[in-house]
C-alpha cells in the first residue's frame, strides 16, 4: 500500500469522525481572517493566516523583487491547493486506491489588459484549467465520480464559478 493510500485510510477515518460531531451538533460556522502588510522598501506583501505567514511580491517590472509569488499565482496556487485537498477528500469517501495525485492549474494573465487597444482584456487571471495526474487501480467510471465529487464540493472552485459579493471600507489609522 503506498503511503498516500495510507493517508487516505486516515483521511477516511478522520472524516467519519467529523461527520459525527457535526451530526451531534458540534459545528458552528467559522470566520476565516487573513490580514496582509505592505512591508518597508520592498513593498512585498506579508500575509498572515492563523499561525502562518507567506510572502506575496511582483516581479521586477511592477517595481517588485521577484521574493515570492504575486497574488494571481498564489489564486492559482490556493485553487490547485483546495482542488488536491477535495481530491484526497472524496477519494477517501469513495473508497477508492489514489498512488499518486497531483494537479496543475494554469491561467492566462495579460500585462496589456485596460491598455489602449486591449481595453477588452481581464485584468484577472482568465481561461484558468486544471489537470488532475492520478495514478490509480480504480475504473474509469470511479474516477469519472471522483471528478465529478470534487467538481461539486471544491469550496474554491465553486467560488471561483459562483463569486461572492465582497465589501470593502478603508479605515484611517
Amino acid at each position: 500500500m503506498s503511503t498516500l493510500n495510507s493517508y487516505l485510510g486516515e483521511k477516511r477515518q478522520a472524516i467519519a469522525s467529523r461527520k459525527s460531531r457535526i451530526a451531534a451538533g458540534d459545528g458552528v460556522p467559522m470566520t476565516l481572517t487573513a490580514r496582509v502588510r505592505a512591508e518597508g522598501r520592498s513593498g512585498i506583501r506579508r500575509i498572515r493566516i492563523r499561525d502562518f505567514q507567506l510572502i506575496s511580491d511582483s516581479q521586477a517590472d511592477f517595481a517588485g523583487y521577484d521574493l515570492g509569488p504575486s497574488s494571481p499565482e498564489l489564486q492559482l496556487g490556493v485553487l490547485g491547493s483546495c482542488l488536491t485537498h477535495t481530491f484526497l477528500i472524496q477519494a477517501a469517501i469513495l473508497g477508492l486506491s489514489l498512488d499518486s495525485l497531483e494537479v496543475e492549474i494554469t491561467g492566462i494573465m495579460d500585462p496589456r489588459a485596460g491598455s489602449p487597444g486591449f481595453e477588452g482584456v481581464p485584468i484577472y487571471p482568465h481561461e484558468i484549467r486544471y489537470a488532475a495526474f492520478i495514478d490509480s487501480s480504480a475504473a474509469p467510471d470511479e474516477i469519472r465520480a471522483l471528478r465529478e465529487a470534487v467538481e461539486r464540493n471544491c469550496p474554491i472552485l465553486n467560488l471561483l464559478r459562483q463569486p461572492q459579493a465582497i465589501t470593502g471600507e478603508v479605515r484611517l489609522t
